[in-house]
């Protein structure tokens, strides 16, 4: 009977211990050129995204999961609003008012190439926590800069690039 109790307990740390790695590509939206890859990599309780684009135009672009994995629509439409799944107002991400789809902006320079590093344990991928999960939804790439205060949408303009997460 010990030696059972051991082994799952062996079982369940090992299982803990799990890396899950996702691969996608960006896909231009609204008649841009955007392009990308996104790498998604959960091992133990964190995931981290690196999100990796070109042909941007230059500076700030929001970045968001957004609440369908969806990017059939030419402008991402398709993809819904900002995820959201606790009701929160939008913000700066780990501040006192924000939701699990924002994350922040990131920076193209003057050739229109951009990476985002970000990791987080408040996401997962495909885990049983729908506040968590982040299978079946969007990454979005917008046209603009997050203001981070501008309700709900962070005033970040259109979208200009595409990623479902599967």
């Amino acid at each position: 009977m010990k030696n059972l109790i051991l082994l799952g307990i062996a079982g369940l740390a090992l299982a803990s211990c799990t890396t899950v790695s996702k691969q996608y590509i960006v896909r231009p939206k609204s008649h841009t050129e955007t392009q990308g890859t996104v790498a998604l990599k959960q091992k133990g309780s964190k995931v981290e995204m690196d999100l990796s684009v070109f042909k941007l135009t230059p500076g700030s672009h929001a970045v968001h999961i957004h609440e369908f994995g969806n990017c059939s629509a030419t402008d991402a439409s398709s993809a819904g609003g900002h995820w959201n799944p606790s009701k929160d107002d939008h913000g700066k991400w780990d501040t006192e008012h924000f939701h699990m789809g924002d994350i922040g902006n990131l920076e193209a320079d003057k050739n229109g190439q951009a990476q985002l590093i970000f990791t987080t344990d408040k996401w997962c991928l495909g885990c049983d926590d729908p506040m968590k999960n982040i299978i079946g939804k969007a990454i979005v790439i917008h046209a603009g800069v997050d203001d981070f205060h501008t309700q709900p949408t962070g005033n970040a303009g259109g979208r200009v690039g595409c990623v479902e997460i599967k």
